[in-house]
């Protein structure tokens, strides 16, 4: 059972996890992924499947899982696919539809029993402790106050389509991060109809990939690219996307004050492939 203990002057919780210790990671000659498709025993019974194939057996397109490991008393694994190497930005668009439509059918199962947050944590400098591409979703209790940013205001641009928009909030913390947003408001993202999934799916996928086509021209390091990206819980959602070209540090830490060193403007300005913009920034991170 995880246990929740607050901070009575700042009003924020921790959460005391320690099955999390015991959790596997990536290291090791021996090393055997439990979420590629022929290891199904290796994890907890499927609670969602999608494609033809009898349940916990090889077939599967999309599986959900209980995490062994669990933060909260609700925590679950969304298996991107059976694809061990390539997640979001490089998968069949069809496929990004599948992953959007399993996060709004298990938002929905939760949805009355606390507040649901969908996370994911792509790559080892992410936080990711297992490579093969997957998200997770946690129910954490309504009268937990959550300390997350409520929607920023629309300021530049980079993308629309016909229900969502893409932008660089003025208040971004990290270098390239992005802010998906439906264009109609007093929402709550397990609200979605297929129409809309679809949208999601496309303007999802063209910025993820807009954001890799930069990491790779920076050479900013040598190490894959990560990112993290999550879905604000509550009403007017947002979806957030967190490139990790650059680590925190103790000034960050300590303080709580985000240092970017990439103006959102010009950001923006790169994620539309707008190229003028592109070796003054680069230069900046390398600097960094």
């Amino acid at each position: 059972m995880s246990k929740y203990v607050p901070d009575i002057s700042s009003r924020r919780w921790v959460i005391i996890s320690p099955s999390r210790s015991t959790r596997t990671g990536m290291d090791g000659k021996k090393y055997r992924c439990p979420l590629c498709s022929g290891h199904e025993k290796d994890t907890p019974p499927e609670v969602l499947r999608y494609d033809v194939g009898e349940a916990n057996k090889p077939g599967w397109k999309l599986r959900v899982i209980p995490n062994k490991f669990s933060i909260t008393d609700s925590h679950e694994v969304i298996i991107h696919s059976p694809d061990h190497q390539h997640d979001i930005e490089d998968l069949p668009l069809s496929q990004v539809q599948l992953i959007l439509k399993a996060y709004r059918e298990r938002y929905n199962f939760y949805r009355k029993k606390g507040q649901v947050y969908i996370f994911c944590n792509h790559g080892e400098l992410a936080g990711a402790s297992l490579s093969h591409p997957h998200s997770q979703l946690v129910v954490i209790p309504f009268q937990i106050n959550l300390d997350v940013l409520t929607r920023e205001p629309l300021a530049n641009v980079v993308d629309t389509n016909k229900f969502f928009s893409v932008y660089c909030p003025d208040f971004s913390q990290w270098p390239y991060e992005v802010w998906i947003v439906p264009k109609k408001g007093e929402t709550v993202f397990g609200d979605l109809d297929n129409e809309q999934i679809s949208d999601l799916a496309s303007i999802m996928q063209k910025i993820l990939k807009q954001i890799k086509k930069i990491y790779e021209r920076s050479q900013f390091s040598q190490n894959p690219l990560g990112y993290n990206y999550y879905i604000y819980p509550k009403e007017n959602w947002y979806l957030r996307i967190i490139p990790r070209f650059v680590q925190r540090a103790g000034f960050e830490l300590g303080t709580g004050l985000s240092v970017n060193i990439v103006d959102p403007a010009d950001a923006a300005l790169e994620l539309r492939g707008t190229e003028e913009k592109m070796r003054r920034v680069l230069k900046k991170l390398k600097k960094f």
